[in-house]
């Protein structure tokens, strides 16, 4: 038997959608903004500034594209 399961499958699709795309993503933890590098089904990984931030896909409240300057 597999150890995870796909809690919101449509959150990860959407994700998935955006990903190497700037996006603005809010946790319970605060906000991040940055290039959506990677989608996993329990994680992802935002750059901002060229340090990657790994968010557990449950404490996403909202997530959107967002234009960015670099």
């Amino acid at each position: 038997m597999n150890g995870w399961n796909l809690r919101d499958p449509y959150v990860y699709e959407a994700l998935t959608q955006m990903q190497n795309q700037s996006i603005s993503v809010q946790t319970t933890r605060g906000s991040v903004r940055g290039v959506l590098r990677m989608v996993m089904p329990d994680h992802i990984v935002v750059h901002m500034g060229g340090t990657p931030f790994y968010i557990r896909t449950e404490q996403i409240i909202w997530v959107h594209p967002a234009a960015m300057k670099e």
